[in-house]
């Protein structure tokens, strides 16, 4: 392991010897797409996992800055290419999925913690106004990063204070403001990882009470999304109003409307379908590539561009070398 790794991702050239000592672990050529929501996709040329909160900042201090450096979280909303991930790829573990209540109110999460776990202790604790994250598949740091919402709230509405490092391990805290929380939109600054976040809740109410609205919540996603089937959540990001104003589509048009007026429900590209349930989501039938479901996205991008002048964007993350 100490001489070049070379599987295929990219010309890096660089071996463990190149990398930080870590009381973490290291893992060449590590899977990641079957690990992933959408259980296809490439390797990781190194994994790493932290063994805590200094190992993390000591590795990102002395990790030579030619080599990629790239966060993942639980892979609900992503899409890992066939060609895998170059670089060294961190993945936050338990250490980073720490969840505590507060008497005034205030959860403080590790950025690894799933947001339904999130929820689910805020409601014992009797904290309201976190019931919408335990419809939102994925973990906290994803959520931090891409503004995740459901069910009428979303991060900017609970967020007090997020927690990152930057690419030289330095510490810093930053508000929704300082974030520029828009829809589905963080500004988090290029290379900084979340590690953890304190929300703030809007009241209290009998935990009972809490969990029926989760219950209902979780009942009407059921219903509503192919949450059975390989999937990645919702492909495309809704409209903003100016951008269907632009194109003479009414207001408040969602993306499953648009993916359903060019004839896209129940698409499919090789092993890849857009949901007959939710026309947002796409799913893997069972044999598809990465190729597959990222060409698919990019079909009813095209088709959706030419009929309406619109362009969709991805709300799925795609992330690594094509082959």
């Amino acid at each position: 392991m100490q001489a070049a790794i070379n599987n295929g991702i990219g010309n890096i050239g660089f071996g463990l010897s190149d990398l930080p000592v870590v009381r973490g672990r290291y893992s060449a050529n590590a899977p990641l797409g079957q690990v992933g929501w959408f259980r296809t996709g490439g390797a990781a040329e190194i994994l790493f996992k932290p063994f805590d909160l200094e190992d993390l900042q000591s590795f990102l201090a002395q990790c030579p800055k030619n080599i990629p450096v790239t966060i993942l979280g639980v892979l609900s909303n992503t899409i890992i290419r066939d060609g895998g991930v170059p670089g060294v790829t961190i993945r936050l573990g338990r250490e980073f999925a720490g969840i505590e209540t507060t008497p005034d109110g205030l959860v403080s999460v590790g950025a690894a913690a799933l947001d339904v776990n999130t929820a689910e202790v805020a409601a014992q604790a009797g904290l309201t106004g976190l019931e919408f994250l335990c419809g939102v598949p994925g973990s906290i740091g994803g959520a931090l990063a891409m503004n995740a919402g459901a069910y009428g709230g979303e991060m900017r509405d609970i967020l007090l204070s997020a927690q990152f490092l930057d690419r030289d391990g330095c510490l810093h805290h930053l508000n929704a403001d300082d974030l520029k929380m828009t829809y589905r939109h963080s500004e988090i600054p290029t290379g900084w990882i979340a590690t953890g976040a304190v929300l703030k809740s809007t009241g209290r109410a009998a935990p009972e009470k809490i969990l029926t609205h989760m219950t209902a919540i979780r009942e009407k996603r059921a219903a509503t999304q192919p949450i059975r089937s390989q999937t990645g959540g919702s492909t495309f990001a809704n409209p903003r109003a100016d951008e269907l104003a632009a194109c003479g589509l009414p207001e408040g048009t969602k993306s499953w409307q648009i993916v359903d007026q060019v004839g896209a429900r129940g698409l499919c590209v090789g092993g890849a379908q857009m949901s007959e349930l939710h026309a947002n989501f796409m799913i893997n039938t069972g044999g598809a590539t990465a190729a597959d479901l990222e060409n698919l996205g990019e079909e009813i991008r095209r088709r959706a561009k030419d009929r309406f002048g619109l362009d969709l964007h991805w709300e799925i993350k795609r992330i690594g070398s094509s082959l």
